[in-house]
């Protein structure tokens, strides 16, 4: 669980950065926002399953 939500902190800071509008290089971080987004959607879907989401076990 503590995985997932690092993930979703993660993606929520990724999601404030690209808004910004003093965003460098925006292209860049759409690509990043999509590769955050497919990784959301993986831990999300891990911790609904009920799999070990922690990295050390």
């Amino acid at each position: 669980m503590n995985r997932t939500l690092l993930t979703i902190l993660m993606f929520a800071f990724l999601l404030l950065f690209i808004t910004s509008p003093f965003a460098a290089l925006a292209s860049l971080m759409l690509v990043l926002f999509v590769a955050a987004f497919f990784f959301l959607v993986e831990n999300l879907f891990q911790a609904i399953i009920g799999s070990n989401t922690d990295a050390n076990g």
